[in-house]
Formats: C-alpha cells, sequence, structure tokens
C-alpha cells in the first residue's frame, strides 16, 4: 500500500498521538497531488495537522475492519457512490450530526444515516467522433439503441463508475428495464471493455469506436494539461450531457465519512465541514476538474467550458442500495 506525507512505518506513531489535540488522520484513496493544497489550506486555517496515509478504497476498508477499535483513522475519504457504500456496510464509518453539512450538501448527495458526504462530482457523460457520428445518442438509454451497433467503448463491469450508473438506472427506471439496456449496450460495444476513462476518450481518436462514454473530469484535464492520446486531437471530440429531457446527466461522487472508531472524532468532523466550505469546494474545480457538491461555486474555466447541464438529482443513498442488482445484471448479460 501507498503511503503519502507519512511512510507505512508510521502507523504507528499515528496511533500513539491519535489522541493529541490538533490531529486529524485521513485514509484516502484519492491519489491527487493537487489535494495537497486542500490539506495545507485546512492546517493552517485550524492548526490542526493533517497526517495521511494513501492506498486503494478496498484496502483501506479492509484495513480499518482489521484494525477495529485501535484504527488510527479518523476520516475516509474515498471516489463513488458504490465505495462509500462499501464502507458503510463494512461497518467503518459512523453517523454524525453537522448543522453545517446538512445546510450545504445537498440531500441526494449524502447518506440517509449522515455516515457518509460528497463534497466533489464528475458527470459520467457520452463523448463521440465529431466526423463519423452524425446523430450521437441523446440519453443513457439510447446507448442500447441497435443503430450504434459496434460503436461503443465503454469501461468493464468491475468500474465503480459503472457500477453506480447501472444502479441509477435501476433506481429510475427499474430492474427489467436496467437489465434490457445492458443487454443492449454489450451488443452495440466496438471492443471488450479495456481500460480506464481516458482510454475511453483514446478509442474515439484511434478510431477503435465512434462514441465513448467517461467521467467529464478526464476530459476537463486533458483541456487543462497535455494528456497523451487525446489532447493533441481534442477538436476531433464532440460531447453532450445525456437524459437532459429525462432524469438528467448521472453524477459520480467523491465523498468521505467519520470513521467508527475516529480517535479525534470533533476534528474529523471540521475537517468534513472545511470540505464543504467556499474555498475548498473552489479547489475541487480549479484543482482536479470536478463539479462542486455545493450549489453556487464558481466553476474552473476549463470544466465550465463544458456547458451548463441538468443532473440527476437521483438520491444517491437509495442508489447505493442497487449496486448489488447492477452487479447482478452486468454478470447475467455478459458485461466483462
Amino acid at each position: 500500500m501507498k503511503t503519502s506525507v507519512f511512510t507505512a512505518a508510521i502507523t504507528a506513531m499515528m496511533a500513539t498521538s491519535a489522541a493529541a489535540e490538533g490531529v486529524v488522520n485521513l485514509y484516502s484513496s484519492r491519489h491527487y497531488d493537487t489535494d495537497e493544497r486542500l490539506y495545507s489550506d485546512f492546517e493552517e486555517a485550524t492548526g490542526i495537522t493533517v497526517n495521511r496515509i494513501e492506498g486503494k478504497a478496498d484496502e483501506l476498508i479492509a484495513r480499518m475492519q482489521a484494525e477495529g477499535a485501535n484504527s488510527p483513522a479518523d476520516v475516509l475519504i474515498t471516489v463513488d457512490t458504490s465505495r462509500l457504500s462499501r464502507a458503510k456496510n463494512a461497518g467503518v464509518l459512523q453517523s454524525i450530526d453537522s448543522a453545517v453539512l446538512e445546510d450545504k450538501i445537498p440531500a441526494n448527495l449524502q447518506d440517509a444515516d449522515n455516515q457518509w458526504f460528497g463534497f466533489s462530482q464528475r458527470a459520467r457523460i457520452i463523448f463521440y467522433a465529431k466526423d463519423r457520428v452524425a446523430t450521437p445518442p441523446a440519453t443513457y438509454l439510447d446507448l442500447a439503441d441497435p443503430a450504434y451497433k459496434g460503436e461503443v467503448c465503454i469501461r468493464s463491469s468491475t468500474n465503480t463508475y459503472n457500477q453506480t450508473l447501472l444502479a441509477a438506472i435501476v433506481t429510475n427506471y427499474g430492474e427489467e428495464a436496467a437489465k434490457a439496456w445492458a443487454e443492449g449496450v454489450v451488443a452495440n460495444m466496438a471492443r471488450d471493455p479495456q481500460g480506464g476513462d481516458t482510454d475511453q476518450l483514446r478509442g474515439l481518436v484511434s478510431g477503435e469506436c465512434d462514441i465513448a462514454v467517461s467521467n467529464s473530469y478526464y476530459f476537463a484535464r486533458a483541456m487543462r494539461t497535455d494528456v497523451k492520446g487525446v489532447t493533441a486531437e481534442i477538436d476531433q471530440i464532440g460531447w453532450l450531457f445525456p437524459s437532459q429531457d429525462a432524469e438528467g446527466a448521472h453524477m459520480n461522487l467523491s465523498g468521505a465519512g467519520v470513521a467508527a472508531h475516529a480517535p479525534n472524532r470533533d476534528n474529523a468532523i471540521k475537517f468534513l465541514e472545511y470540505l464543504s466550505s467556499e474555498q475548498a469546494q473552489q479547489y475541487f474545480s480549479s484543482g482536479n476538474d470536478e463539479f462542486p457538491a455545493v450549489e453556487g461555486v464558481a466553476l474552473a474555466e476549463n470544466v465550465a467550458a463544458l456547458g451548463e447541464f441538468k443532473a440527476d438529482d437521483v438520491n444517491l443513498s437509495e442508489v447505493a442500495k442497487n449496486i448489488p442488482t447492477a452487479q447482478k445484471i452486468f454478470n447475467e448479460v455478459g458485461w466483462k
């Protein structure tokens, strides 16, 4: 497991110093150098020292389970509703009361039991090759239209973004419709699922596919900085926010919760409240090409350039309940 700021050997020191005032211990699966600014600004504003260990979400959740009541973790930060739900179901988070979070974070972007809260979002949208697609699919359901047979690039069924997207389709349209959609998308795939979201965009540039599904974050990043296989040919790629006359664009969430045995619980809550501040929310956009969770916060120029859109306001706590159903559907239809 990778560590940042502290090596694995420092974990013991975290545990022994955990009871001291002025400390918050983060277990984070957000591997972005740009997040360093979030932590340093919080330290400057509060005087609370941020200790951080990074790892893959499942590894961190398993670690917290193994550590039990002796865990030094105060906060778990991870990407996507599916992983936040997994952490809750694993019993490594706790419910908290915070008037600040209740006021700032929309109800559909937080757990029904207040065990996790969303702080930034990425829209899962449709991209297409401008010179090869005259009429791109306007909705998620349209991706299953036989007219697009052999044209679609999309990630595997093990990808958390796709798991949450399908779970949202189950929530919005029912299990039967969701299964029919998944079957149609499999039939329309240009290739077996492979790679990450950026690889789906590269598939458009290379001509392997004409239509791709990716989170907005990856495309906005390619607008801001050089991404191999995308940025140089970015003018070839069109995009649209799906389902604007229906439920709206699906949003993948990055969020956090207070650890079940947090030794610095008050500081952990302060940290979550800081993540909802205008300063932190603006940095999610300017530093990491994301959409803020708090309404009315200014967007970075490249993120704003994607255009205005209607987001699906489905309650993500309800979506989380349908993630096991989504995985079952993926297995049944042979989505690799």
